[in-house]
């Protein structure tokens, strides 16, 4: 009688003694004049981590970069330039504050932002180019940070998916104007639900400051006196706690997703025509999101991986759907890339407690596909 193997999640946080500790003393004690406290050392404790100057704590991602948009005057008319491969979330707030979001193609190796196609669309019009880092891979950010030096448009980074990751010793989310990030349960360190807006201008980072408290400036003396129309996207002192707990462990958080990919590399070595997340000279994956991208001419596709995965009791995640395919932008397939990659492209389970037993029922799964596709035609190509 055979003994049926547990599900593997794509994704799930890694919690212990010491985060639960911090929540419970939030719990008990973080009210009145300690209902900041674990907020402030969470603050402090990433500003140092990413070697910024300042760091505000947010209810999530999104609302950090449509705090950070808000505050550089982006509105109806202005432009900001993304890549079409991203959540809805990096695109939302751009709508949200009435400008138009103008998607680029991504490059085949890293699956970001292509710096040329972005400075091909630069116009008059064009407020911001975002630069977000896809399941951890690094944009280019050198010739990124140039094409807004030269033509005098700000870099934001989107690095919701980021933590870990390092361009040139310099950790993804510090080199743009400012940067956001994400600590939904599925992160690498997680709050939860919540984000951080970070930034080294001090003039921007009061602009946020004050956004984020309904519009009351700090030095602002009248009580509940809001100096302009502001948004609520604090975070909570509970959560705080919790990733405030995750900080202290960062490292090995980063290090054990690090390890999870490596052992994915190692153990599809030898199939020729599947990329995982790269990894250049100079630079660190955080390894958010092991994602598998198949050569075209292997004939394997995303419905096919997906049904696999699931036979094998297995939770695997879709590549992400280009957002000018969603119903709610125009078409844009001359991204050929963004809309190419995620017809051959899976991501991979990466909790951190996996077992290499779990990574291996993984890539039996793609090897067991590839041998059945021996010989069988090449996938057509996107129209």
């Amino acid at each position: 009688m055979s003994t049926k193997k547990p599900r593997i999640c794509y994704t799930k946080p890694s919690i212990t003694e010491l985060e639960v500790a911090y929540a419970a003393d939030a719990a008990a004690n973080g009210w009145g004049d300690r209902c900041y406290d674990y907020i402030v050392r969470f603050e402090d404790g990433f500003r140092k981590h990413l070697n910024v100057s300042h760091a505000i704590a947010t209810s999530s991602c999104t609302g950090a970069m449509h705090m950070g948009l808000a505050a550089l005057g982006i509105g109806p008319g202005d432009q900001v330039i993304l890549a079409d491969t991203n959540w809805i979330a990096t695109a939302a707030p751009i709508v949200h504050l009435g400008a138009t979001p103008v998607f680029v193609d991504i490059l085949a190796d890293s699956w970001c932002i292509d710096p040329a196609d972005a400075e091909r669309h630069v116009t008059s019009k064009t407020k911001a180019i975002i630069a977000t880092h896809i399941y951890g891979n690094l944009c280019d950010m050198d010739r990124l940070l140039d094409i807004g030096r030269r033509h005098g448009i700000p870099i934001i980074e989107d690095a919701a998916e980021a933590i870990g990751s390092v361009w040139h010793d310099r950790r993804a989310g510090s080199m743009g104007l400012f940067g956001t990030f994400s600590f939904h349960g599925t992160k690498t360190l997680t709050t939860g639900e919540g984000g951080m807006f970070v930034t080294s201008d001090t003039g921007l980072f009061e602009k946020v400051l004050t956004l984020s408290n309904h519009g009351r400036a700090r030095g602002q003396m009248k009580q509940f006196w809001p100096d302009e129309l502001g948004f609520k996207y604090k975070m909570s002192n509970i959560q705080a706690a919790l990733g405030y707990g995750q900080l202290e462990r960062i490292e090995g958080l980063i290090a054990r997703k690090r390890e999870i990919l490596a052992s994915y590399a190692g153990k599809l070595a030898a199939c020729h025509g599947i990329s995982l997340n790269p990894e250049t000279a100079g630079t660190v994956n955080g390894a958010w999101m092991p994602t598998a991208v198949f050569d075209r001419d292997m004939g394997i596709t995303r419905d096919m991986l997906r049904q696999a995965f699931s036979e094998a009791d297995i939770d695997a995640r879709i590549f992400f759907h280009p957002l000018s395919s969603l119903p709610m932008f125009a078409e844009k397939r001359g991204n050929r890339n963004a809309w190419d990659i995620p017809e051959r492209a899976i991501n991979l389970p990466s909790y951190h407690d996996m077992t290499e037993d779990e990574i291996g029922r993984v890539t039996d799964v793609i090897l067991s596909l590839i041998d059945s596709r021996a010989g069988e035609p090449p996938l057509a190509k996107s129209a």
